[in-house]
Parts: C-alpha cells; structure tokens; sequence
C-alpha cells in the first residue's frame, strides 16, 4: 500500500514499478495492484463528479475507509475488520466448540478466552469496537448453541449463561491507541 498526493505520481511509479519488475521475469497481480481515490478530498471529489462513496480497501485484515471526527470534521482513516476474514474465525471456533461440546465448561471456558483475547489484541483498534462486540455476540451464540445441544435433560437460562459468557468471554475495548498517541507517549516533546 502505498500513498501519493496527486494521481501522476502514482500512475508513474506503478508504470516504473513494473517495467522493474519485468526486469527481473516478474510481474504485479493485476487484482491487487490497483489505483484508488483515498484521502482528504477524495469525498469532495467524488461527490463534485457526480460519483458515489470514496473507494475501500483491505490492507493487513482490515478494511480501510475514508471518514471524518466527530469533534471537527477532519479527515481520518476509518479501519474495521474484513468481515470475510471475521465469518471465517467464526467458522472455525464453531467446529471447534461442536468438538469440546462435551467438555466441562470452564475447559470450553478457558479455550473461548485465549482464542477471544489473541482475536481482540490483533482487531481492537480505534473504531472498531462495535465489530469486536459483533464478534463476540456470535461467538455467545455459537457456545450458547453447543451447550444448548449437550443435553435434553435440563436446558440453562440466559441469567446462567450471561454470567458464564462475562466470565468466559473478555468485553471489546481498544487495546491498541491511536498511532500519534503511541509516538507521544514513547517521545515526549
């Protein structure tokens, strides 16, 4: 990924790029190497032309977007989780939950709590807390489900079961600041 100020000098190091490339018997993959309007003005751009949203892009497990502070409007790079990136984490857990349905549930307990915790320090970044509570919503339903499947003999209530998910399951919260609060506080001025 990378980020130029005025479209020639992207067109020209994309061209410059690959004629390198070709170089060396290499080449770009033509779906992910592309141009897109991201930025401070690419809103008002766009909109002066008539044409819709600014355009996204995943990057590293996140989708990133064009967006502006509620405080005082300016611009800021909005990133959330790749949502097919987050079904298939989902997808996993959910077989593993239907192996260890039999399990004691503190086991089951244990396990959900590293897999939630190693999830949330990669993704619990700011503004992406509503798709961690997203996440962890449907991770409760999913061993909400296994435990439901266990047994026809007694079926638990949600009172039981939400104490069991909050002591099981860590709540979303911002793990990781902003990477201008990250500077200051390693380089104070």
């Amino acid at each position: 990924m990378l980020g130029f100020e005025r479209r020639e000098d992207a067109e020209r190091f994309l061209r410059e790029v690959r004629e390198r490339l070709a170089k060396f018997g290499l080449e770009l993959h033509p779906e992910k190497t592309r141009l897109i309007e991201f930025g401070r003005y690419a809103h008002e751009r766009r909109r002066r032309r008539g044409e819709g949203k600014p355009e996204t892009f995943d990057f590293l497990g996140f989708t990133h977007l064009c967006g502006r502070t509620r405080m005082t409007g300016s611009f800021v790079v909005r990133r959330k989780t790749v949502n097919k990136r987050m079904r298939a984490k989902l997808l996993a857990i959910k077989a593993e939950v239907r192996q260890r349905m039999h399990d004691p549930l503190w086991r089951t307990g244990e396990w959900l709590q590293a897999v939630v915790r190693g999830y949330f320090q990669y993704h619990a970044i700011p503004g992406n807390t509503a798709n961690l509570g997203i996440f962890r919503e449907r991770l409760r339903r999913i061993w909400r489900h296994a435990i439901r499947r266990r047994g026809q003999m007694h079926r638990p209530n949600w009172n039981r079961l939400g104490r069991l998910f909050d002591r099981w399951l860590p709540q979303p919260r911002v793990l990781h600041p902003y990477p201008s609060q990250r500077f200051d506080a390693m380089h104070p001025r």
